[in-house]
C-alpha cells in the first residue's frame, strides 16, 4: 500500500493513506495525517515540533515530537530535505497536488492551498497562508502571518512582508505588486477579456471597491470574493 524506505523513520501518531512513497532517511513524526499518493524525498522532515521558544523540547531522544498536528492531502511532492513543522495553535496544512521543492521550510500553523508550488529554499514563517495555485520562486522568504493569494507569483529571492493579492506578480525586497500574473491567469483558463480587466488597475491601487468589482467576474470572482471577505487588499 505504501513504499517506505528501510532507513526512514515513521513514528508516533501517523495516519497514512495509500500509495505514499517515503524516501531514504526521511522522518515523519506524528501527529500527522497523510493522504494518498504523496511522494516524500530523501531527508525530508515532517512533524518536528513547532519552532517556538516556549515550546517544551523533550530531553528524551526517543520521545516523539508534539504539537497541534499536520494534515497533508493527496498527490503532494515534498522534495529532499524539506521541512514541515507541527502546528502550534492549529494544524499545519498542505492541500492536494502541492509541489514543495528541496530545502523549503513550512513553519507551524501555515496553510498551503491546492496546487501551490514552493521552489527550492522557500522559507515560510509561522501562520503563513499560500493560496491555491500560487507559485513562490527560488529563495522567497515570507514573514509570519502574511497571506499570498491564489494564483499569485512571487519572484525569486523576494522578501514578503505584507499580503499579496490573488493573481498578482510580486517581487523585490520588500516584495511589492508589479502587475497581474497574466501567465498564471492564462494557465488557469482565464479569457483575455478578464485578464485585461484585471490589468486595467495596477495591483498597488486595488482597493475594496476594486475587489468588489473583481468578485463579480466570471471564473475568478469567487477567489476575489473570498480574499475581500477576509479583509485583505
Amino acid at each position: 500500500m505504501n513504499s517506505i524506505h528501510p532507513t526512514a523513520i515513521v513514528a508516533g501518531d501517523v495516519v497514512l493513506g495509500e500509495g505514499n512513497t517515503v524516501g531514504a532517511f526521511a522522518v515523519v513524526t506524528g501527529p500527522v495525517v497523510l493522504g494518498d499518493g504523496n511522494w516524500i524525498g530523501t531527508g525530508a522532515v515532517i512533524g518536528a515540533s513547532p519552532e517556538v521558544r516556549s515550546w517544551p523540547h523533550p530531553g528524551d531522544a526517543l520521545q516523539p515530537s508534539s504539537g497541534s498536528g499536520i494534515r497533508i492531502g493527496d498527490r503532494n511532492v515534498i522534495r529532499e530535505y524539506a521541512q514541515v513543522h507541527q502546528g502550534w495553535h492549529a494544524e499545519t496544512v498542505l492541500g492536494n497536488d502541492t509541489f514543495v521543492m528541496n530545502q523549503s521550510y513550512v513553519a507551524h500553523d501555515s496553510v498551503i492551498g491546492d496546487g501551490a508550488t514552493l521552489a527550492s529554499s522557500v522559507l515560510l514563517a509561522g501562520h503563513v497562508t499560500v493560496g491555491a495555485g500560487a507559485n513562490l520562486g527560488l529563495g522567497v522568504s515570507v514573514r509570519q502571518r502574511s497571506a499570498i493569494g491564489a494564483g499569485a507569483m512571487i519572484g525569486m529571492g523576494a522578501v514578503v512582508v505584507t499580503d499579496i493579492a490573488p493573481y498578482v506578480l510580486a517581487y523585490g525586497n520588500p516584495a511589492g505588486p508589479r502587475s497581474v500574473n497574466a501567465v498564471g491567469l492564462r494557465r488557469a483558463g482565464m479569457s483575455e477579456r478578464i485578464i485585461a480587466e484585471l490589468a486595467a488597475v495596477h495591483p498597488a491601487e486595488w482597493d475594496d471597491d476594486t475587489l468588489a468589482r473583481f468578485a463579480e467576474l466570471d471564473t475568478v470572482g469567487a477567489v476575489f470574493a473570498e480574499w475581500r471577505g477576509r479583509g485583505r487588499g
